[in-house]
């Protein structure tokens, strides 16, 4: 099974277009977890159970796993996953962009070695840095487009051609890289305007929202503006006001309600 028909099968039985963000942060985890050698992988798998019902996709961030040398944790975590939660799909968030040898080892990190279904990489360098992961036929390749945070602005901003940086990435990657119907992108919640016009840009395309939670993202504005005709197309990703929703040995349960609350948001603006 593709990605997409992956993705697609969890909208649907789901009936979630939430995308639970991985992000865990020693520092913020409860009393009892604090100075365990394996807390990464504890706390990961408590939030996966309390809240897997609730998810269209899960999506670790490599570098809050690498900084603390738990990359080890992480391929645990993407193996429970598969095999505790086959019909999510895994989402590696790590924002890869290099060429050729190097962007083929980047591919095999994600793929062969986290077993992800996907993985957001970093379109700056062109088509030869997105190429190794394109070859992955039925694995997805989510590219940066509008970026949540304001600093994107800095560069997607930039006229070309007549029209900003972001929607010649958005054409760019509609009309030429996405011809194994593979490809996503990556839009903020914190943008709705321009969430809209890559909407209209890449037609049923899906599109990986971060930004609501504690990004401050409205979740009304953003299903409005990206959600597809058949009221789907997302994946709208809150990571820390799930993971962190309370900070005692409750901190699953809470996550959990956090996470349906939010999902149930989600889909009273689909509707």
């Amino acid at each position: 099974m593709t990605f997409i028909d992956k993705l697609s099968a969890a909208w649907r039985t789901q009936n979630s277009q939430l995308c639970i963000g991985l992000d865990p942060d020693p520092a913020k985890f409860p009393a009892h977890l604090q100075g365990k050698p394996d807390a990464i992988l504890d706390f990961c798998k408590a939030i996966i159970d309390a809240t897997a019902d609730t998810a269209c996709s899960f999506k670790p961030q490599i570098a809050y796993f690498a900084a603390l040398r738990a990359e080890d944790q992480l391929e645990e975590i993407c193996t429970y996953l598969r095999e505790r939660y086959p019909h999510i799909p895994v989402v590696l968030d790590a924002k890869r962009g290099d060429i050729g040898a190097t962007a083929e080892q980047y591919a095999r990190e994600a793929f062969e070695r986290y077993g992800a279904d996907a993985v957001t990489v970093n379109p700056y360098m062109g088509f030869d840095s997105v190429q190794p992961y394109l070859e992955r036929q039925d694995k997805g390749v989510i590219v940066l487009c509008r970026t949540s945070n304001a600093g994107g602005s800095d560069l997607q901003f930039l006229d070309v051609g007549g029209k900003p940086l972001y929607q010649h990435v958005a054409h760019l990657v509609a009309d030429k890289w996405n011809t194994n119907g593979q490809c996503a992108l990556v839009v903020g919640a914190t943008f709705p305007n321009e969430l809209a016009q890559v909407r209209a840009i890449v037609g049923d395309m899906p599109l990986l929202i971060p930004g609501i939670g504690a990004q401050g993202g409205d979740i009304k504005a953003t299903v409005e503006a990206g959600r597809t005709a058949n009221g789907t197309g997302m994946m709208i990703n809150s990571s820390r006001a799930i993971l962190y929703a309370k900070s005692d040995e409750s901190f699953a349960q809470a996550a959990r309600q956090v996470a349906l609350e939010t999902r149930d948001a989600i889909n009273r603006f689909c509707a």
